[in-house]
């Protein structure tokens, strides 16, 4: 099932009525295959069926406002960016698990549970793949999603509720199966990348100069502590739950109980889990995931083991931070010694130039490594690696190979640096590093090593949304010489697309059509698909707010960059880099002819301008509209409390932050006295 929004489609006008009852099917339908997807991992549906229910669901949203909501399928992004992270106390304290590093250890661990319980009855455990990312916590209350927070210290943690329901594997409500929901459910779980989406990260983050991250734990914590909700929705993250908090009322008497109704109330468990009795069999099943850890979609580091009984582990208890009745029983490392044979130069689509070590082949557990990327220059100098090099290899999420360290110890001085080249080595263009910056970049837009792929990303559906112009029709269109640029899209006729292998006359006409609906588009959109660096979807919606058009954006200076939400100095350079290529600004000038898009009211001025608003409890209307509404007039959204907050709007249910508004003598709203602020019946 795709991990992005569903574009938007149609369905025919109904009236309220009806529309109310068709939203009502289609959000059951939708949370039920989603149930059937990401929980039960047995989908009913294909892909393609799928969104098209959201797209029905979309379409009745937009034509019917009255019916959205946040508790609606089609809101996983939520509020816009929070000024700082709340903390959230922990009902009982989240441990970390102590380490078992071999099978003797873990024996010992065996040995300890038995001689604590006085008994030499073999123990009944729970054994689960240990998964390496973030630690996280999410509390139901009657059966509503309603706070998520990360593990922090095992007492307080960060409150992450607005990113956690990006996550389209959590649940907003809890199904209710044979026996009542209990009140309150505390659920742990690990919030992870897969080794596919880790390995796509990765690639996006060095072809816009961003941060390399080293690891999946290391990207998903990342994505996950975003400010902004809309960049975690954008990272197609997942989680496993594991463990209970507190939960009131449950008569559940062991993990394995709480496993399965875990996934009764449709939450998602990892179906590797095993009950397993005694010692044997839990090395048995840690040398089954050993063997299989190369081939599982996640990283894995090692087994959780938990004794299953939850009225033994009240009797073992707890040492310091850790329980007695659980222990990590760790993989060994997945690393091989190898030679650099080669550092080569490849050219991707932002024109980032990317180092590539190559290597004597080595096995690295069970695969074959011949080459290894490096990132970046920063990387090869904080690492120090050199070509003749014997360096140890790891596989990072035990699928993509990196170079761990240099062993400096052997060499024999014939070892020698490597050198950024000066010229692109595709088409001979002067290479660039901008001070502060980590990427050497060809600044060319239409190099051919980036054409391609600079291509495929202006036709994408977050860009001009060209359907159609997939991969393959992308690479004919280059190699045949009919798409320089951009703009060379808008030129294409018929005759030329109807001589390429297999696109017949249907097919050349439909892209036609497609080309042609792409002329009237957004500035956002627009903005996001010339693919300047460190410009993604959400930038390039910021940098659309802030300037209203395209040529008021290629004319700002540096100072006038800096003034946009999100916009640092090597974002602002990344900028000023690519309308300042003569070539580039040509192709603006050829775009401007054949692409329409309304002019962005700027945000951030208006009647509102300078104030911040905090929402709390349920109101009239969703808090993405209240927050676009306040937006439009000038005025800030935040999270928090705190003395700088203006006003805060009160619904139903309002709690802590009005408490602390009234605390603080902050000026409280209900909806209308919002409505009356805005100028607005």
């Amino acid at each position: 099932m795709p991990k992005s929004r569903a574009s938007k489609g149609h369905s025919p006008a109904i009236d309220e009525r009806g529309a109310r009852k068709r939203v009502a099917e289609l959000r059951k339908a939708i949370e039920h295959h989603l149930h059937r997807y990401h929980v039960l991992d047995d989908p009913e549906i294909s892909d393609a069926e799928y969104d098209a229910l959201v797209r029905q669901l979309e379409k009745l949203e937009e034509e019917h406002p009255e019916l959205r909501d946040a508790s609606s399928p089609t809101q996983r992004v939520g509020a816009p960016p929070a000024e700082r992270f709340a903390t959230v106390e922990h009902t009982l304290p989240m441990l970390s698990l102590n380490n078992a590093m071999s099978e003797e250890e873990f024996r010992e661990f065996d040995a300890r549970i038995h001689r604590f319980l006085g008994s030499d009855e073999a123990v009944t455990y729970v054994v689960e793949p240990k998964l390496d990312g973030l630690a996280v916590e999410l509390v139901y209350l009657g059966g509503e999603l309603k706070v998520a927070s990360t593990r922090g210290d095992g007492s307080r943690g960060e409150d992450v509720t607005a990113n956690i329901r990006t996550i389209r594997s959590v649940p907003r409500t809890l199904r209710a199966g044979r026996s009542p929901l209990p009140e309150r459910v505390e659920v742990r779980g690990e919030v992870i990348l897969t080794k596919a989406a880790f390995a796509r990260l990765n690639e996006q983050q060095a072809e816009n100069g961003g941060k390399i991250f080293a690891n999946p734990r290391n990207a998903a914590a990342g994505s996950l502590r975003q400010l902004d909700p809309r960049i975690t929705a954008s990272r197609p993250l997942e989680i496993f739950c594991h463990s209970p908090g507190a939960i009131e009322g449950s008569g559940l008497e062991s993990q394995w109980q709480f496993l399965a109704a875990a996934r009764a109330w449709g939450l998602a468990t990892n179906p590797l889990n095993q009950r397993v009795v005694g010692a044997d069999a839990v090395v048995a099943f840690h040398a089954e995931m050993a063997a299989r850890r190369a081939e599982l979609p996640y990283d894995a580091d090692g087994v959780v083991v938990k004794v299953d009984s939850f009225a033994l582990q009240r009797r073992l208890g707890t040492i310091s931070r850790s329980p007695r009745w659980a222990i990590a029983f760790k993989f060994e490392p997945m690393q091989g010694a190898t030679r650099v044979l080669d550092v080569i130069a490849s050219v991707g689509r932002t024109g980032v130039i990317t180092p590539t070590a190559q290597l004597e082949p080595v096995s690295v557990g069970g695969v074959t490594i011949s080459s290894a990327s490096l990132h970046n220059m920063d990387e090869i100098e904080r690492k120090d690696i050199r070509i003749g090099d014997r360096v140890v290899i790891e596989r990072a999420g035990d699928v993509i190979p990196y170079v761990v360290r240099v062993l400096t110890e052997e060499r024999t001085g014939a070892e020698r640096r490597f050198r950024m080249p000066r010229h692109c080595p595709v088409c001979g263009a002067p290479v660039v590093r901008e001070e502060g910056a980590a990427a050497f970049r060809c600044v060319g837009a239409s190099c051919p090593a980036q054409l391609r792929e600079r291509i495929r990303h202006f036709a994408s559906k977050r860009a001009l949304d060209i359907d159609g112009l997939g991969d393959k029709l992308v690479r004919q269109l280059v190699e045949t010489g009919l798409v320089r640029d951009f703009a060379d899209l808008y030129r294409l006729g018929r005759e030329p697309l109807v001589s390429l292998e297999r696109l017949g006359d249907k097919s050349a006409q439909n892209l036609l059509d497609a080309i042609a609906k792409s002329r009237t588009t957004t500035l956002p959109r627009l903005v996001n698909g010339l693919g300047i660096p460190a410009v993604g979807e959400t930038m390039a919606a910021a940098l659309a707010e802030h300037f209203g058009d395209l040529d008021a954006l290629a004319r700002a200076s540096e100072e006038e960059l800096l003034e946009v939400h999100g916009v640092g100095s090597e974002t602002a350079r990344e900028i000023l880099t690519f309308f300042g290529a003569p070539q580039n600004r040509r192709l603006i000038d050829e775009l401007r002819e054949w692409i329409a898009y309304p002019r962005v009211q700027k945000r951030g001025v208006g009647p509102l301008a300078g104030k911040t608003f905090v929402l709390t409890g349920a109101l009239p209307i969703s808090r993405d509209e209240a927050s676009d509404k306040i937006l439009r007039q000038g005025g800030k959204v935040g999270s928090s409390v705190s003395k700088k907050t203006d006003y805060v709007v009160a619904g139903d249910d309002a709690g802590s932050k009005l408490e602390k508004a009234q605390k603080l003598g902050v000026e409280i709203l209900d909806y209308d006295g919002l409505l009356r602020l805005l100028g607005e019946t």
